[in-house]
Formats: structure tokens, sequence, C-alpha cells
């Protein structure tokens, strides 16, 4: 572990330990999703708590998740809804959703959060056909090779004033390579450029260090 990296996972344990702790939920979760065999790629408990500040001060009362994994940031997500709140989570693993459907029913949250099973290409118009209310958030945490897929989605299934957030914008720098034919670095330079053009949207991108590494995320805001 480099010097910078120990640094990083410091600081990180000092800001969860003083504003974003682990309950035994969300631990129990953890614990799960290592036990099943998922890949260790969930949020930080502090990426958690602000996915959870911004789903507050979107004062957000429907949200929709793209990549469950094993339902950690899915209960960061439900938690900041109202009781007759509605999270609709799509995830591409049969088996990744049932770590997380068990993970947020432990939780308690089975009541507002659902689990969609199968690649979110083709259960996003599904979704789509099912008319829903807008979202008022949506967070992109899945295959980064169609991040403008999904944001293209989010767009027809959100509101002016929805607010859209991708995780691991940055690739570990690769993001900034034009020439890159590495398909998460493609995909996710799309959606970014998408985010640039697009009437409809004004966003920025913010790089972060922490136990995650190096990375960072987009925010994007729906326009009228």
């Amino acid at each position: 572990m480099s010097g910078s990296q120990q640094l990083w996972d410091d600081v990180d344990d000092y800001f969860i330990s003083q504003l974003s702790p682990d309950d035994d939920m969300l631990r129990a979760a953890l614990r799960d999703s290592e036990a099943a065999g998922l890949p260790q790629i969930a949020v930080t408990a502090a990426q958690g708590k602000l996915l959870h500040l911004l789903a507050q001060v979107q004062g957000a009362r429907t949200i929709l998740e793209i990549g469950t994994l094993g339902g950690y940031s899915t209960i960061w997500l439900a938690r900041a809804l109202p009781e007759d709140g509605k999270l609709i989570s799509l995830e591409y693993s049969a088996k990744h959703a049932e770590v997380a459907t068990r993970n947020l029913a432990r939780a308690g949250l089975d009541r507002v959060a659902e689990v969609r099973v199968g690649p979110a290409l083709e259960s996003l118009p599904k979704l789509a056909d099912e008319n829903p209310a807008p979202f008022d958030l949506v967070f992109v945490d899945a295959d980064k090779a169609n991040n403008a897929h999904y944001v293209e989605w989010a767009l027809k299934l959100t509101r002016a004033g929805s607010l859209i957030v991708l995780d691991n914008v940055v690739r570990g720098g690769q993001i900034a390579d034009a020439g890159s034919g590495e398909p998460d670095v493609v995909g996710t330079r799309a959606a970014l450029e998408l985010i640039a053009t697009h009437p409809r949207l004004t966003g920025t991108a913010i790089q972060t260090v922490g136990s995650k590494g190096y990375d960072g995320f987009a925010l994007a805001r729906v326009l009228g």
C-alpha cells in the first residue's frame, strides 16, 4: 500500500467514524455480500452518507438505482425516503439481487425498496411502460460501458429538478485519455459528453480519493 493510500484510508476512517458510522444493518449487508462472494466494490460509508444526504436535499420520494450489488448503497438511499416513498433498483445478477433483497428485508426496507433482476437496458423499457411517477433521484453504478445509455433513460424517467448521480467516473485517471479504447472509459466519456451537451442537463464531475482509491463521481440536474 502506498503512503498516499494509507493516508487516504486514515482520513476516510476518521470522517466515517465522526460523520457516517456503519450500524448493524449496514455491517451485516457488507458481511453477507462478502460471504456470498460478491465483489468488494460497494460505496464507502462516507459515499453512502453522501447519497443519503443528496436524496434528503432533493426531498426525494422516488429513487431509481441502476446497479444494486449487495444493496449497501440501496440501504443508504432507501433510508432517506418517507414511509410512502419508493426505490426501484435494477440488478443484472440474480445472485447479487438475492443477497440485496435479503439485506433490505433485514434492514426493514423491503416495504419501500424493490430489486428487479435482468440487464438494465432490458429492465428500463419495461419500467417506462409502467408509466411510473418521475424519479427524483437516479443513482447509476452499473456497467460503465453503458453509462451514456443509462443517462438517456434517466432523462426519460425524471422531471425538471431531478438529480442524476454517476459513480466511478475517473477510472483511475484514464477518463482524461481521449484515445482510450477501454469500454468503461469510452462509456463514461460518452456519458459526460452527453451531460455537457444535452439541453436538459447541467452538471459537473468531482475527483475523489479515499479507501476506494482514486476515483470520482458526476452530478447532473435535469432542467425544464
